[in-house]
């Protein structure tokens, strides 16, 4: 698929969280089936383009229906002159290359304490690298979370490259979906 191939337009209504972290002032919106559909990935990927002709990028998280949901934090909000329940104009289209993921802190302290899961970490592309992020990050619980963590590291160690019965999309487990909208 080419770069030109996953290019979408559309307008969306920009939402209110529910349940917002703390005093972080953010709105999202759920991609038009049609334009998830162009993305090379259900799972998280990331994407570049504009929101009422301001440029940004972004990684959309799945939606566990086969779709992307897109967080706008608050500075983007600023600059391109928005607020909850503004219809926005978006353009986006996937990135050339997936940009390298940010490691949580816990993974990568557990990394750098094993070097032949580090080894291999590295020698990962950065998709398969952000689908093991994606699965530790998706634990629901801490201890859950650590037990990922740890597991990772022995299949890293052992040669594993990539997150062996996950689902990056949500949709076969519903184990993620786009945030509830406040009323």
């Amino acid at each position: 698929m080419t770069q030109q191939d996953t290019t979408s337009q559309f307008e969306e209504i920009l939402r209110r969280p529910a349940q917002p972290d703390g005093d972080n002032l953010w709105a999202f919106v759920v991609l038009p089936e049609f334009a998830s559909a162009k993305l090379p990935r259900r799972g998280r990927t990331s994407i570049e383009g504009s929101i009422n002709g301001h440029a940004f990028q972004a990684t959309l998280e799945p939606d566990g229906q086969l779709s992307h949901w897109l967080r706008l934090n608050e500075d983007l909000l600023k600059t391109a002159g928005l607020n909850f329940g503004d219809i926005a104009r978006f353009e986006i289209r996937s990135v050339a290359a997936e940009p390298e993921p940010e490691i949580p802190t816990d993974l990568y302290h557990a990394l750098q304490a094993a070097p032949a899961a580090r080894a291999v970490w590295d020698d990962t592309t950065p998709l398969a690298r952000l689908d093991w992020i994606h699965w530790v990050t998706s634990a629901k619980q801490a201890k859950t979370r650590q037990k990922r963590i740890v597991e990772a590291c022995d299949k890293l160690s052992s040669g594993q490259r990539r997150v062996c019965c996950f689902d990056p999309s949500g949709f076969y487990s519903k184990a993620f979906c786009a945030p509830k909208a406040a009323d």
